[in-house]
């Protein structure tokens, strides 16, 4: 439907063509950019200087888990089919990349195809659930010290990202005697249909594991850390803070069922500008607020796609310029809970 109207609104049905061609050539560019950046990092120990190695090794890392983060974003695509027209290239793509990443394919598709129906919904959204007051109030103690708040950010920067995958840190509440993960396929959040989908996701998980496991035992597990370990962190980083600043600040209002519906909820995202990683992140980053109109849409049409939709939505559309870690913060201090009542509500933080 918001499809349809958007066409006719814009005239630009070339936004939502599909070229799986298109597609493989950015994977392509990708994983190119990381053999590279592999084969040159094997020269570091050997032929650089001490000092000029341990920078040498930082730039690997984060241009690693820069690169490595732009294949996840396709991986994403793939799961939302908008990588091609086929079905089974989409997820035969995204399987392949995501298990690469130790991300079970299937499982995170489903809970986020969920979190896309549902998006800035208090009761129904997967990820990102604001706390209540209520339970803010009763975990709160060294909370507002400015050590416990970076410690605490630091700790979402690097394990946020499997800790959700793992325990459903920042989603829904369930039922306390059921363990809410993505490797349960009698999780809460699949239907019995999904069995198979995720016992698959998880085997490809385990196989992943068990490559990384073989190279540590064949050359060293220190090897396995400075080549895939550190840049996985990298791309935990920038995975959550890329979704935490989308989907979390005090201009973006949560909705209950009375007042939410699919078009306000797809509004409540915000788009920002990541300098030279935008690029690199397939502009996930600055085009996010037309990923939740349409999802099927290719990235690569997504920032002409955005133009048109600024025209649209008018003053419901939300850029921040704030520079990205000064946002980090400022939302990490700002958005600690919301309340337990109301229709329409905001990201709080305690008065000082």
């Amino acid at each position: 439907v918001y499809k349809r109207q958007y066409q006719r609104r814009v005239r630009a049905p070339h936004c939502f063509e599909k070229s799986a061609l298109k597609s493989l050539s950015y994977v392509l560019t990708d994983l190119g950019m990381i053999a590279i950046l592999v084969y040159a990092t094997t020269y570091i120990d050997s032929y650089i200087p001490t000092i000029l190695s341990y920078v040498a090794w930082l730039a690997y890392w984060f241009l690693c888990g820069a690169f490595a983060t732009g294949i996840w974003v396709i991986a994403h695509e793939c799961g939302h089919q908008a990588f091609s027209n086929s079905r089974k290239l989409n997820n035969a793509v995204g399987f392949v990349l995501h298990t690469a990443l130790l991300v079970p394919y299937h499982s995170w598709r489903i809970t986020h195809s969920k979190h896309h129906k549902h998006t800035a919904n208090v009761s129904k959204d997967q990820v990102f659930v604001g706390t209540l007051r209520s339970k803010f109030l009763q975990k709160k103690y060294f909370s507002d010290t400015p050590i416990y708040m970076l410690v605490k950010l630091v700790g979402q920067q690097l394990f946020g990202w499997p800790l959700y995958l793992t325990l459903n840190m920042s989603g829904q509440t369930y039922c306390k005697n059921v363990w809410a993960n993505h490797f349960n396929p009698r999780s809460p959040f699949f239907d019995a249909k999904n069995f198979f989908e995720i016992i698959i996701s998880d085997i490809g998980v385990i196989f992943a594991v068990s490559v990384l496991a073989y190279f540590s035992y064949v050359y060293s597990f220190v090897l396995v850390v400075k080549y895939y370990l550190i840049p996985y962190l990298v791309v935990n980083h920038w995975l959550v803070l890329i979704t935490y600043l989308q989907h979390t600040d005090p201009k973006v209002p949560r909705y209950r069922e009375g007042q939410w519906d699919f078009t306000r909820g797809a509004a409540c995202t915000v788009d920002r500008n990541f300098g030279f990683l935008d690029p690199i992140f397939h502009r996930i980053t600055s085009t996010h607020v037309a990923h939740h109109y349409f999802s099927t849409m290719p990235h690569y049409h997504a920032e002409e796609a955005t133009k048109h939709l600024i025209k649209v939505l008018g003053p419901y559309y939300i850029f921040d310029d704030t520079p990205i870690f000064k946002a980090l913060w400022r939302n990490f201090n700002d958005c600690r809970y919301i309340d337990d009542e109301g229709d329409i509500v905001f990201y709080k933080r305690l008065p000082k």
